[in-house]
């Protein structure tokens, strides 16, 4: 996805060999061979991943410009921390820029992820 093209906005975030990064910073040829991982890879449209769908149930993606990046970003930071506190999302969302929403909905979804993830 064409966005800032600068890695400022994480709306290109994926996972390069598990490494949470922005795909507008990396040259094709950098990624030759390994592994890949877009927001198409962390669930269906007939299995959404908790994540998706707790930004679905939130609200959280209005114009949807954003939500790949978001949605990639906040599935690392729950492997990482399966229980955030707001500021620690706050924290791991930071480079991902959203016009739309005010970041509350956002927050909420994680969260809200967190919860459902918690409890499987």
């Amino acid at each position: 996805k064409n966005a800032c093209e600068q890695g400022e906005c994480g709306s290109c975030s994926v996972y390069l060999d598990g490494t949470l990064v922005c795909a507008c910073l990396v040259l094709a040829g950098q990624a030759e061979g390994r592994d890949l991982v877009t927001v198409e890879g962390i669930g269906s449209a007939e299995s959404l991943h908790p994540v998706q769908a707790a930004f679905v149930e939130a609200g959280a993606v209005q114009c949807g410009f954003c939500t790949p990046g978001l949605i990639v970003a906040t599935h690392d930071l729950l492997r990482r921390v399966p229980q955030p506190t707001t500021v620690q999302i706050r924290e791991a969302l930071a480079g991902n820029i959203c016009r739309c929403t005010g970041y509350a909905k956002i927050i909420d979804a994680v969260h809200l992820a967190a919860g459902r993830m918690g409890s499987s």
